[in-house]
């Protein structure tokens, strides 16, 4: 147990490289990449929501553009 607590960042980069491969396999590069795409987004705007003390829909209104119901 205390090699996997001592190794766990490498641990965890090399399951995430056989999923990101297996998903290349399945799914193709240009879908997996898309799929690590959205993903990255959604780290990036949780984390300015932590960072920030901001409420989610405040942060997602200050990318999208104004309009909304029409």
């Amino acid at each position: 147990m205390a090699f996997l607590h001592a190794h766990r960042g490498k641990m965890l980069g090399a399951l995430g490289g056989v999923i990101l491969a297996l998903m290349v396999m399945r799914y193709g590069l240009g879908w997996t990449g898309f799929i690590v795409l959205c993903g990255y987004v959604g780290y990036r705007l949780g984390k300015h929501v932590d960072d920030e003390k901001e409420s989610f829909l405040r942060v997602i209104e200050r990318y999208l553009p104004p309009g909304g119901n029409r």
